[in-house]
C-alpha cells in the first residue's frame, strides 16, 4: 500500500528519523487492515512548539510528548475500507489526519524509559496513528487496554519492543 506520510520539522537541526517514522507509520496502518492509501501530515517540533499547538488546539497550557488530530472517526479495529467516500479526488487519497511530535520530549523520555530515541519515536509515531484510526485510553479500563495491546504488538512487528535497545 502506498501511503503519503508528509514530514514537516521545525528544529533548527537536521532531523535524521524520517525513514523510521515512515516505516512506524505504514506498520501501523498495514498492521490495523487499512487497505486503503492514506496521506498523514507529521511536524516536528520543541516542548516550547508542541506546548503552543496543545494550548490552542485544545486548551492545555503545557507541553505534551506527541498531539494527533484525525480527519474522521473511526471505530476502533474497524479500519476505513477501500470504499471509503471520504477519500481525495485529486489524490486518491484518504487525508487520515496529522500528528505533532515533541522531538525534545521524545529525547527526555527515551533517557527516562531506559530505552532508545528510535524506539520513542517509533512508540509515538504507533500511539498516534492507533489515535488517528479511533483508539483512546482516556479511561483506565477496556479502551486503554485495547490500545496498548495493539501498540504492543504493532512495536513487536517493528521489533521496538521496550526490551529492545536502540
Amino acid at each position: 500500500m502506498k501511503h503519503e506520510i508528509i514530514l514537516e520539522s521545525e528544529l533548527e537541526q537536521e532531523f535524521p528519523y524520517a525513514d523510521l517514522l515512515n516505516r512506524c507509520v505504514t506498520t501501523a496502518l498495514d498492521e490495523e487492515g487499512v487497505d486503503i492509501p492514506c496521506e498523514i501530515n507529521i511536524l516536528i517540533t520543541d516542548d516550547e512548539g508542541i506546548h503552543q499547538i496543545n494550548l490552542e488546539q485544545r486548551g492545555v497550557d503545557r507541553p505534551t510528548d506527541v498531539l494527533s488530530f484525525p480527519m474522521f472517526y473511526f471505530r476502533p479495529g474497524t479500519p476505513p475500507k477501500g470504499d471509503s467516500l471520504d477519500v481525495d479526488p485529486e489524490t486518491g487519497l484518504l487525508p487520515l489526519g496529522d500528528m505533532v511530535l515533541s522531538y525534545e520530549r521524545a529525547q527526555a523520555q527515551a533517557e527516562e524509559y531506559g530505552h532508545g530515541l528510535q524506539r520513542e519515536l517509533g512508540y509515538l509515531a504507533v500511539h498516534s496513528v492507533l489515535h488517528l484510526l479511533g483508539y483512546d485510553h482516556m479511561d483506565e479500563g477496556e479502551e486503554k487496554r485495547q490500545m496498548r495491546q495493539r501498540e504492543d504488538a504493532i512495536m513487536s512487528v517493528l521489533d521496538l519492543t521496550r526490551e529492545r535497545q536502540l
